[in-house]
């Protein structure tokens, strides 16, 4: 009996824990079965984006449940994610998209790891991280269509995104 008292206590926390952690419904705890469309139309992109589409969604580029990637709009010519050697550390080999889950295993933004591949996030998108755990966070890698030499790690505990950059393999 104590033991499934013990049981059932641990579950009830567990369930607190992932409730405490849902942000919103729309956002975090799924994958997207792909990365976002190419965006054809190119606009300045703002200095100070918000990315809160609807009250209780984090102001960081997101995926909504349905697949619709928020804040990977301002198309290919946009300067915080240009690289002027794109590639210079090769191409990620590791596998794109849901059937591929990274769990994070150290490091920070400047510079992360798992499975023996390296990667940094952008600059641009150094305050879309700060609340990422970085020995722990299930991340996904995607394509990123519009701006060469980035893909996007989208963090499925939080629902949000960042570009990052291949830095190779240990």
């Amino acid at each position: 009996m104590k033991k499934l008292l013990g049981l059932l206590a641990g579950l009830l926390l567990i369930s607190i824990s992932a409730s405490a952690q849902a942000k919103h419904p729309e956002v975090g705890g799924r994958i997207p079965s792909h990365g976002p469309t190419a965006t054809h139309e190119t606009h300045a992109p703002a200095k100070a984006p918000a990315y809160v589409d609807k009250t209780g969604h984090p102001n960081a580029p997101h995926v909504h449940s349905n697949g619709k990637w928020i804040g990977h709009d301002t198309g290919p010519n946009d300067p915080h994610y240009h690289l002027d050697h794109p590639w210079e550390h090769g191409h990620f080999t590791g596998g794109f998209g849901r059937g591929h889950v990274w769990h994070l295993a150290g490091g920070g933004p400047g510079r992360f790891w798992f499975g023996g591949f390296y990667f940094s996030i952008a600059d641009f998108d150094l305050g879309f991280c700060a609340d990422w755990l970085w020995d722990s966070d299930q991340v996904v890698i995607y394509e990123d269509p519009d701006h060469v030499g980035w893909y996007l790690a989208y963090n499925v505990r939080l629902g949000t995104y960042c570009h990052v950059q291949y830095l190779g393999t240990s």
